[in-house]
């Protein structure tokens, strides 16, 4: 076989076309991970909202909160189910919210866009330990108080720390706190004191939607039986982990698709750019690969010499897009949710699957941009090539 060393040495001697072909092949790699980690990121800051032993409880035929109507004296039964566990007070470990949109100011632009406002009671942060007032302090009960989480905090006009901004008309409310949630899509929401939410909207004596804690994540079938088989409520129940597994097949499905699009756009590019380098390299070293053949290298080794050295470039150039798209994790990225029509707030979450499927990809451009190319070289005559 012939040396590696030798497909090294002429990738280093060609370094305008070498390094104009390796940033072609750069860009595609960059554009896919950045791509997959965002898809990533999406399906992660959905997953993180849901628990898996949390039901989520809607009126039957709606498929997310915004659609969905309990009335008051639905929620205490609901959460007297003996499946619902207890907290050490001894209350059942549920809450009962309401799910609004508003539309607000987008900072850094004329328009205007949608806001997801969450009606939560006293006690949501006993249910949802995780989230930690991260600035300023909690809203009071029954205020016209709010927080922001910190996804979508300076976003919005309004939406910072001490700012104020309207419900409704003439509903105005005060930020005076931030919160976080380990990175879950309740970042990008403003949370309200659940009464104050729903008189602003008219949503006196309903709710949106009741989440329970159940004892464990097998008490849930029964719970789910015990709710539906009541025809009187008209209620459905759902795993919270499914319901946000649901809420991000959309954004997930219309991100694959535009992303994988303009990356196959840009590879079909990038790998006639490497077939033309290959293409160049051979029309220049007509009398090394005659002097190959003659000193004994079979056709087999000079194709796959070739075939090397173009794969080679494609690892270099797909290294460099790797990293570049690790740059991206500092980036945050807004979109509107398809389900609650709100926007929220997303950053480009790299896993080691994604680098090396990008690399993958790399290899297999590589390896399609210097096939015909390194055929070419095996086919040639080695009289013709030294005489060339």
């Amino acid at each position: 076989m012939i040396p590696v060393a030798y497909n090294l040495r002429n990738l280093t001697v060609r370094k305008a076309t070498t390094a104009a072909t390796a940033a072609g092949l750069g860009l595609v790699v960059f554009v896919f991970a950045s791509v997959m980690m965002l898809a990533n990121s999406i399906e992660r800051t959905l997953g993180r909202s849901g628990q898996p032993d949390v039901a989520i409880v809607l009126r039957k035929g709606s498929d997310a909160e915004l659609a969905s109507s309990i009335e008051e004296q639905q929620i205490n039964l609901i959460l007297a189910n003996a499946d619902v566990a207890k907290r050490g007070d001894g209350k059942p470990d549920g809450v009962a919210e309401i799910a609004m949109v508003i539309l607000l100011k987008k900072l850094g632009t004329d328009g205007l866009s949608n806001v997801q406002v969450r009606g939560v009671p006293d006690d949501v942060m006993a249910f949802r330990p995780a989230v930690k007032v991260i600035e300023g302090r909690p809203a009071q009960a029954g205020s016209d108080e709010v927080i922001v989480g910190k996804a979508i905090m300076g976003r919005f006009e309004g939406l910072t720390l001490g700012g104020k901004f309207e419900l409704r008309k003439n509903r105005p409310v005060t930020v005076v706190g931030v919160f976080s949630d380990e990175g879950s899509s309740f970042e990008s929401e403003v949370w309200g004191d659940v009464h104050t939410v729903g008189s602003a909207f008219g949503r006196e004596g309903s709710v949106s939607v009741v989440r329970a804690r159940l004892i464990s994540p097998t008490k849930f079938d029964g719970f789910k039986a015990s709710i539906e088989q009541n025809q009187q409520l008209g209620l459905e129940v759902q795993r919270e982990l499914e319901y946000y597994e649901k809420q991000s097949e959309g954004m997930n499905m219309f991100i694959g698709a535009l992303g994988i699009s303009i990356a196959f756009l840009f590879s079909i590019g990038a790998m006639i750019g490497a077939m033309i380098t290959m293409y160049g390299s051979i029309a220049n070293r007509q009398r090394e690969i005659g002097t190959l053949r003659a000193l004994g290298f079979s056709r087999f080794s000079i194709l796959i010499s070739f075939l090397l050295e173009s794969t080679v470039l494609a690892l270099i150039g797909g290294g460099l897009g790797a990293l570049g798209s690790l740059a991206m994790g500092m980036v945050r990225f807004s979109m509107v949710n398809f389900s609650s029509f709100s926007e929220m707030v997303f950053t480009f979450e790299p896993t080691p699957g994604i680098l090396v499927g990008s690399l993958a990809i790399a290899v297999v451009m590589g390896l399609f941009g210097g096939f015909l190319p390194a055929v070419q070289a095996a086919r040639m005559s080695p009289i013709k090539a030294m005489r060339g």
